[in-house]
């Protein structure tokens, strides 16, 4: 129902694909839409959906959904000149991309959740956007419901950012601490994430290689560091080979494991890096479990701040959804549309390579029991100017075999790296079977 009051104006919004993240947009535009007029004195007002699927919409049995224009071509929302807002909710990067381009192109503000557009096409997609005077917002591209984008584009944007630490990948969260808490394998995890719809059932290695939080590191880089960072940009490891011992070894040291990522701007000199990490148990990012998501920031005034929040579902994913329509439509004027955000790449800093990184690093090797094998490997890192934090000792099932858990001290990559390859070669070695970096989070 429109509110009726003289000075409010309608915003029209067009939606191109109705999954559940836009049937969620739907529901919470129909239920609070008197509510969100009385604050922005504006009425937002659904008028057409493409959907290539229409069985999905014809199957819905959500109220008011009858009364809107519904066709598969996505042209239509496109071509509405009565549009001022096109939602794009269909994910990837084609034909996302053509879309969202020709939206911006003819005048059209955009709202969108998908990370792997942004991730990889944001700096194209702002300059067009740039070029019709409107823009593109994505708060709900990065942690769900959680605010961080926008947060960072306007009230942390006198800030020098030079960290962002976060656990920014809900189904990974959650596969580790059932591995923790429930003492389950990685496959065991895995497969109770994939029954609960947290993973993929048929790929579900966007999430568990690092491709998602890959894409959402380079998205908030872009942003913290004012310089363009891509998916291509991000090294990234997944959390396949973290095994049932490593999370009771890294309990038994003082630390739990979680996939990180990592963004460091430092001398000018951009570090972005998705991958497995030891944080201690004592921070807070140790504390966040299951498909919460939570996001550190440093910056040089406010010093450190965290957003916590579940990062995924179909409402808390609409919510950030909403909150880029209505920032839209505050101050809307369609005689004189104008730019929101904006992009806030000026800057065309250099990429640390993951080799010239310093990190400490957990390892975990068996060996054979006997005299001198630890001389030996001590020997080797050594050379290779690795120092040793500490060294554990643990028996093994196998008759004359010890397995051996290092911390080492900060280390650079490459350095590290050749002497794990030196060391598997040793007689005296069975099997290297796990390096993970250390992140003490200081």
């Amino acid at each position: 129902m429109k509110i009726e009051n003289k000075n409010i104006e309608d915003i029209n919004v067009g939606i191109i694909g109705f999954g559940y993240i836009a049937s969620g947009v739907f529901s919470l535009i129909q239920r609070q839409k008197d509510y969100m007029a009385k604050k922005i004195k504006k009425n937002l007002n659904i008028v057409r959906i493409a959907e290539k699927d229409l069985k999905k919409i014809e199957a819905s049995s959500m109220k008011g959904l009858k009364d809107i224009k519904v066709s598969s071509n996505a042209d239509d929302v496109l071509e509405d000149g009565s549009i001022d807002i096109v939602v794009e909710l269909i994910g990837g990067i084609n034909p996302a991309y053509d879309y969202v381009y020709k939206a911006l192109s003819s005048g059209k503000y955009v709202v969108t959740a998908n990370k792997d557009l942004i991730a990889n096409k944001g700096g194209e997609l702002l300059a067009v956007a740039e070029r019709n005077n409107v823009d593109i917002l994505f708060e709900a591209s990065v942690g769900g419901g959680i605010p961080i984008i926008g947060p960072l584009k306007s009230s942390l944007a006198s800030n020098n950012i030079s960290k962002i630490v976060g656990i920014v990948n809900g189904t990974t969260n959650y596969i580790l601490t059932q591995m923790e808490k429930n003492n389950l394998s990685f496959d065991e995890a895995l497969k109770k994430a994939q029954e609960l719809g947290y993973a993929e059932k048929a790929n579900p290695s966007s999430d568990i290689e690092g491709y998602d939080a890959a894409c959402k590191l380079a998205i908030l880089s872009s942003i913290a560091f004012n310089s363009r960072v891509t998916l291509n940009d991000v090294y990234r490891e997944g959390i396949t080979d973290v095994s049932s011992d490593d999370i009771k070894n890294a309990l038994d040291m003082g630390y739990r494991i979680k996939l990180l990522a990592i963004g460091i701007e430092e001398n000018g000199e951009i570090s972005v890096r998705v991958h497995p990490a030891l944080i201690p148990t004592s921070h807070i990012l140790a504390s966040i479990e299951n498909t919460f998501n939570a996001v550190y920031v440093y910056g040089n005034y406010v010093g450190e701040m965290m957003s916590y929040g579940r990062g995924a579902g179909d409402r808390p994913t609409a919510s950030s959804v909403v909150g880029d329509i209505i920032k839209i439509a505050r101050n809307f004027d369609r005689k004189r549309k104008g730019i929101i955000y904006g992009c806030s790449c000026f800057e065309n800093k250099k990429f640390r390579s993951i080799d010239d990184t310093i990190s400490k690093f957990y390892i975990l090797i068996d060996v054979v029991d006997k005299h001198g094998v630890l001389a030996r490997i001590a020997e080797v890192f050594g050379r290779n100017l690795v120092s040793i934090n500490s060294m554990i000792q643990k028996q093994t099932d196998k008759e004359k075999s010890a397995r051996l858990i290092f911390i080492t001290h900060g280390v650079v990559n490459k350095n590290l790296y050749k002497s794990i390859d030196e060391i598997s070669k040793l007689d005296v070695v069975d099997k290297v079977l796990n390096v993970i970096r250390v992140e003490d989070l200081s």
